[in-house]
């Protein structure tokens, strides 16, 4: 990442922490009062004209009323731009908004360590799946957050790692994000069949909202097209999430906001005194009794001060947080450095709280740079965990919370 992005994505790091860390979501920052007033109005066409038969959803069309919105006042939507790579598409052949010109296009940005953007992702594939036949298709930007998420294998085996269906297109220089004016992650962008941006959401949750945007600008397109009726099953309209998957969260919590490492994207001092140093490789130290402050990171061991990661330089090192969740992952780099895991005080971590990536001896290994689950309750609740980390070249990027 230049050092243009790296400033741009620091200055809404800290924007972020209130968007999604804190589980809050907006509705159409982009859209003004007249537009929102125009998507209010084919939303009362809409609902004037269906009716329900046990799951069916059926929407009565007549072309006339849909005429007469006014989409004046709507955003085109940019062209995609500077792509860098294409997943999910034929023969990874590049893909652009102008061909998808006539469906309803839900454009993603996302991007692969973001635990928000992961939880998103039960819902995205399942609005793909259910819609799919109507008109409606998904594109995923990947806008990196960081460097080692430019890169394409990285992203691709992802992409199949988390089961994801749609499209995904490599935005590694952040044109397309620019072109979008966009800051955050993750952020959806509802594209009628016309181009127009007719629905725009940042972060997590509202998605029955979202999903009943999709039937409507549906409903729209078929209308204008010439049809006389839609149909929508409505037997899962919203994706359950089971409590005991990492994509549960409960938005209504207090939960520790997400913690950066390394010295241009930190948000909060480290507990230690030295803190962070640029570029300098430091002896760290918890010393004896310490009284550890929530929400705060404390290292032991020989650290190097990166711009966005704090590597390990010593054999071993340890790292200390209380926190308040009910999940919490690492984004982590590396190949083959290891970590034991425990939790609240405690020998050896309980099988209640074992995070996905680890053994049922609270161990995990480094097998490249990507999000690392390292615990997970059925509860939400103040918990301490340490991380008893061995092999030179550890890299901490940020802790992320659920």
């Amino acid at each position: 990442m230049n050092r243009d992005n790296v400033s741009a994505v620091a200055m809404a790091i800290a924007v972020i922490a209130i968007i999604v860390g804190f589980g809050i979501y907006f509705n159409s920052p982009s859209l003004n009062k007249a537009s929102s007033s125009s998507q209010q109005q084919l939303e009362k066409v809409v609902s004037a004209a269906t009716t329900t038969n046990g799951t069916i959803k059926t929407i009565k069309l007549d072309k006339a009323q849909f005429l007469q919105i006014d989409k004046s006042q709507f955003q085109k939507a940019p062209e995609f731009a500077q792509i860098a790579g294409y997943i999910n598409t034929p023969s990874s052949a590049p893909l652009t908004l102008a061909s998808l010109k006539g469906k309803v296009v839900l454009v993603d940005f996302w991007t692969y360590s973001c635990i928000n953007c992961i939880r998103t992702l039960p819902h995205l594939n399942d609005w793909y799946q259910r819609y799919a036949d109507k008109g409606f298709v998904i594109v995923g930007v990947h806008s990196p957050e960081f460097e080692f998420e430019k890169n394409y294998d990285n992203v691709k085996a992802a992409v199949q790692k988390l089961g994801i269906k749609f499209p995904v297109i490599l935005d590694s220089n952040h044109g397309t994000w620019n072109a979008y004016g966009n800051m955050y992650w993750p952020r959806d962008y509802l594209v009628d069949t016309q181009g127009y941006i007719r629905h725009d959401h940042i972060g997590e949750g509202d998605y029955n909202t979202t999903e009943s945007a999709i039937q409507s600008l549906l409903a729209e397109g078929a209308a204008l097209n010439g049809m006389k009726d839609i149909s929508f099953n409505t037997a899962k309209s919203t994706t359950t999430i089971n409590r005991s998957s990492l994509a549960f969260v409960d938005l209504t919590k207090q939960i520790t906001p997400e913690i950066y490492l390394g010295y241009s994207f930190a948000r909060a001092p480290l507990g230690n005194p030295q803190n962070f140093q640029p570029d300098q490789t430091i002896p760290y130290s918890i010393p004896p009794n310490t009284s550890f402050n929530p929400d705060i990171v404390y290292l032991d061991g020989l650290w190097k001060n990166n711009p966005d990661n704090m590597e390990l330089q010593s054999n071993t090192g340890h790292i200390v947080l209380t926190y308040n969740a009910r999940a919490v992952n690492i984004v982590a780099g590396g190949h083959g450095q290891q970590g034991i895991v425990t939790e609240d005080g405690a020998t050896k971590i309980l099988n209640n709280s074992l995070g996905k990536d680890l053994t049922q001896d609270g161990k995990f290994v480094l097998d490249g740079q990507r999000l690392y689950n390292l615990a997970l309750y059925n509860n939400y609740g103040s918990h301490s965990i340490i991380i008893n980390v061995s092999g030179k070249g550890f890299q901490l990027y940020t802790f992320t919370f659920g």
